[in-house]
């Protein structure tokens, strides 16, 4: 019985690929690059660059250094820090959805002020989804606003135990709510932090063990995994201020296919929460021929020195992973096989 796995291309819907002041971090190239070596076929691209998506303007720079770039689709996200409202109805066609950040953030994204809230929400058009950054109280807040403007709203990260017992409630009340869970918190504990130090930093903060247990006993209750992949570098990671968030495009496919060896999920689970789920959810189609290949029952130890990310490094380096990606194909054109990238850069497209 052959051990290779053919699933449909995952979809990543939260990336942050940041290209253009932080392009030492990472590219739409080596974002993408990564992407293809992790079988992922499509990421959306967060707005919080350090000049902001608040303008369709901005939008446009971003979608033309993809187009030159890309080896794998992309979508985008438009920001907002209530006062661009204008913006909404020529954004909302050439992006997933809006991100708004409840919590912390960096730069001029966090928006606090609830009447500034309300107005975004009710400005924002019907038709495409609201994905927020919400933690603790503020889930309740998004979760009342989407229910009084009745916009479909997408809780991204979820970490912890009460904020996902909240979304389940919310579901369960009508309310046009989905969510979406990373490896960090499937994978990864507060009790990480001991060993990985400033490394481990990221938004949300690493849960404690009695949340990522609630988290995979709850998995059916969960709409997508994303990576949330925010690559910086060693040197910014290890220094006085280090920034949060860690890279991850390489790992998620191996590490589900170690929980699958492990008998923790299934390959249908895997198909729903990293195809059907995203495909669902942010109405994403990439159509015939795109899939990956994967060989399940190959052991091999997450090196830095073999990933594609800029960045160079991963908070899994040192772990010993079951499922090698073998071949990534989009459109019927293989992107990436046996650790090679085998197109050219601007092969992907933009898909919403």
């Amino acid at each position: 019985m052959s051990s290779l796995l053919r699933l449909p291309g995952l979809i990543d819907v939260h990336v942050h690929l940041r290209d253009f002041e932080e392009q030492h971090k990472e590219d739409f190239l080596t974002g993408t690059s990564a992407a293809a070596a992790g079988g992922i076929t499509a990421v959306c691209d967060m707005p919080n660059n350090l000049r902001p998506v608040f303008t369709v303007a901005r939008l446009a720079e971003k979608i033309v250094a993809a187009r030159k770039k890309a080896v794998v689709d992309y979508a985008f996200y438009f920001g907002s820090d209530g006062r661009n409202a204008e913006e909404f109805a020529k954004a909302a066609p050439l992006v997933a959805g809006l991100k708004i950040y409840l919590n912390v953030s960096t730069g001029q994204f966090k928006v606090e002020n609830e009447e500034i809230l309300e107005n975004i929400f009710s400005a924002w058009p019907k038709q495409k989804i609201i994905i927020v950054h919400a933690e603790g109280d503020k889930v309740d807040l998004a979760l009342e606003l989407a229910a009084k403007f009745g916009k479909k709203l997408h809780i991204t990260h979820v970490s912890t135990k009460s904020d996902l017992e909240k979304i389940i409630e919310a579901k369960k009340n009508k309310v046009p709510v989905t969510c979406d869970t990373t490896p960090n918190y499937l994978f990864l504990t507060d009790k990480d932090y001991q060993k990985m130090g400033t490394l481990a930093m990221m938004k949300p903060p690493l849960a404690m063990q009695a949340d990522q247990d609630f988290l995979w006993a709850h998995l059916s209750d969960i709409d997508c995994i994303s990576t949330d992949h925010a690559p910086h570098t060693l040197e910014e990671k290890k220094s006085a201020k280090p920034p949060n968030g860690v890279p991850g495009l390489e790992t998620l496919l191996p590490l589900l296919l170690t929980a699958l060896t492990e008998n923790r999920i299934s390959v249908k689970e895997i198909i729903r929460l990293t195809n059907e789920g995203p495909r669902k959810v942010f109405g994403i189609n990439q159509g015939i021929d795109t899939y990956i290949e994967a060989e399940t029952e190959e052991e091999y130890k997450i090196e830095n020195k073999n990933l594609f990310t800029k960045c160079g490094w991963s908070p899994f380096a040192g772990w010993i992973v079951s499922g090698k990606i073998v071949r990534t194909v989009i459109r019927g054109q293989t992107v990436f096989e046996n650790g090679k990238i085998l197109v050219r850069p601007g092969f992907g497209r933009k898909i919403i």
